[in-house]
Order: C-alpha cells, then sequence, then structure tokens
C-alpha cells in the first residue's frame, strides 16, 4: 500500500509528464492547465496541489529536459580518454540532439514568459547557473581524464559552450542541416588539446 506522500509524488510525475507531452506536442501557451489534468486523469486541484502555476510546471518540464540532456553528454563522454575522443563524443552528441525543433521551441517560448514574470526570470537564471556549474565540473573532470586545457577557466568555457549552444541550438530548430561544424571549432579553441 502506498502512503499519501507516494500517491503525490506519482501525481506529480504523471502530470509533468503529461505536460511534457503537450508543451513539446502542442506548444506551452496552448496548453492549459485544465487540458493537462483532464489529459493526465485528474482534476484540476489535483495540479494545483503540486504546482502552485502553470509557470512551475513549465520549469518542472524543462528541469527533466535539462536533466536528460546534461546525463546524455556525460554518458557520451564518460568513455573518452583521449582528447580526440572527448571532443569526437560531444560532435556526435550536438549532431544527433542540438536543436531538436520540439524541445528548442519550447525553451525559447518559455522564455518568452520572462518579459511578464519576474518569478521565471529568476527561476531560469538558476537553473541557468546550475547548468554552467555542471559544464565546469564536467569540464575539470575530463580535462583531469585527458590532459585537455582550458583557453578559459572552466566556468568561462561553461558560460561560453551554454551560449553558443543556446543559439546553435535555436537556429538548428529552424534549419535542421546546420553544421555543428562551427560549434566544435568554437569548442576547439577552448578546449585546448595536452601540451
Amino acid at each position: 500500500m502506498s502512503t499519501r506522500a507516494q500517491r503525490q509524488a506519482q501525481t506529480r510525475e504523471a502530470l509533468i509528464v503529461t505536460a511534457r507531452s503537450l508543451f513539446l506536442d502542442d506548444g506551452y501557451a496552448a496548453t492549459s492547465l485544465d487540458r493537462v489534468a483532464l489529459e493526465a486523469g485528474f482534476s484540476k486541484g489535483a495540479v494545483y496541489s503540486n504546482f502552485k502555476s502553470k509557470e512551475e510546471l513549465g520549469l518542472a518540464v524543462l528541469d527533466e529536459i535539462h536533466r536528460e540532456m546534461v546525463a546524455e553528454v556525460v554518458e557520451a563522454l564518460s568513455v573518452a580518454t583521449t582528447y580526440e575522443d572527448a571532443l569526437n563524443a560531444f560532435e556526435g552528441w550536438l549532431k544527433v540532439r542540438l536543436g531538436q525543433p520540439r524541445w528548442t521551441a519550447l525553451e525559447v517560448e518559455f522564455a518568452a514568459v520572462v518579459r511578464t514574470s519576474p518569478f521565471v526570470a529568476t527561476e531560469l537564471a538558476a537553473r541557468h547557473r546550475q547548468i554552467r556549474a555542471a559544464i565546469a565540473a564536467m569540464l575539470v573532470e575530463i580535462q583531469g581524464r585527458t590532459g585537455m586545457r582550458l583557453a578559459l577557466s572552466a566556468e568561462q568555457v561553461a558560460l561560453a559552450l551554454l551560449s553558443l549552444g543556446i543559439g546553435m541550438g535555436a537556429q538548428r530548430s529552424l534549419d535542421p542541416g546546420l553544421d555543428v561544424h562551427a560549434f566544435t571549432a568554437t569548442i576547439r579553441s577552448l578546449l585546448l588539446p595536452p601540451a
């Protein structure tokens, strides 16, 4: 028999899964909380007992997507033992994942909410800091494993990589044929081979 806390966690997860599907398929703005509740098989009250607002649910969906993306990059790079292995693994991930239209469109659409919601602006900024910290930690770990050198501090390289990824991801979502080579060439100027 599950406890109340376990049932609430299961409800929350079901709402996130449903919202993610609807946000990716139909867009954030076009998806109401009523529809999320209906599609998930719950009342609107169940939504509000787990999320204070649609923005909070949107952040939970983005958190899940970001966790998956970071985990994929970490997994791709985990087997790299040399500088070239690391760059090739990252380029392989970029070719497959960077700029996928559905989640990139959701990111862009949700970021537009920042104009009217200081809460969302604050929360997105905090999440980007967390992602940059994760990238910086990953760079330091890869540096220790492969002897790679950084042209700037790990924090500065992480900021540059995230910014480049967001920009190129947005462009690639519009033009899927866009070559990621410009990204990897830039990476080579920031991540230097062992001395």
